[in-house]
């Protein structure tokens, strides 16, 4: 499961640490160091998941996350805070912020990972489809019927089917499905879009990739 997370705290170490093991994840990361850019990067694309520390430069943490949970577009974000403040009345004023979870720095990287993919089981459940992917084998199944993707179409639609619903611009596509380090024209996305679209035609489940005009795209599960 890839997603974009944003990271904002004004600690270069941690915020090069927690980016680099979330990379290693297979994760797009984008980093910031204090609130007002967080919301300048949060307007321009909605991460999947964000963590904050409580500590920044000019408004808090915990201001920013009541900011969010404040506007509608932002309301249902999953946030993680981060702190060094490892007093239960702090984990307790977070979560009451709005914050989904808490960390107490220094946090290890498989218990980062661990919490960030229970947050996010809970916004995002499995839901039933006509189409049922194996990332281990590749394989796409549409009832008993496997479909035959190439690699990058395959990659594509898990990428979309890991996040129901959420559109995605052509920039984050070729950031999740293709590679941070990759150096493709977005029109690459249109054109593989257009081949997933194509091989699940016949089985009628092209429906389930929907253009956003304007936008990108996104997969819509019914």
């Amino acid at each position: 499961m890839s997603i974009q997370v944003l990271i904002i705290d004004d600690d270069a170490s941690t915020q090069q640490a927690l980016g680099h093991n979330l990379r290693q994840a297979g994760h797009a990361v984008r980093g910031v160091a204090d609130a007002e850019s967080a919301l300048v990067l949060i307007d321009e694309a909605l991460p999947d998941l964000v963590l904050v520390e409580w500590d920044l430069p000019g408004q808090s943490g915990l201001s920013l996350i009541r900011r969010l949970r404040a506007r509608p577009r932002t309301a249902e974000l999953p946030l993680i805070m981060v702190a060094r403040r490892d007093a239960e009345q702090d984990t307790v004023v977070a979560l009451e912020a709005g914050a989904d979870d808490y960390l107490t720095k220094p946090v290890g990287p498989r218990e980062t990972l661990a919490r960030i993919h229970a947050v996010l089981r809970r916004y995002h459940p499995a839901r039933p489809t006509g189409l049922r992917i194996d990332a281990g084998t590749q394989r796409v199944m549409a009832g008993s019927r496997q479909i035959v993707l190439g690699g990058v179409e395959f990659r594509l639609l898990n990428f979309l089917m890991q996040h129901p619903q959420r559109v995605h611009t052509r920039s984050q596509l070729l950031d999740g499905v293709w590679g941070v380090d990759a150096y493709l024209d977005e029109r690459t996305v249109d054109a593989h879009v257009g081949r997933l679209r194509h091989a699940l035609a016949p089985s009628g489940l092209h429906a389930h990739i929907e253009t956003v005009r304007g936008s990108g795209y996104r997969f819509v599960p019914a």
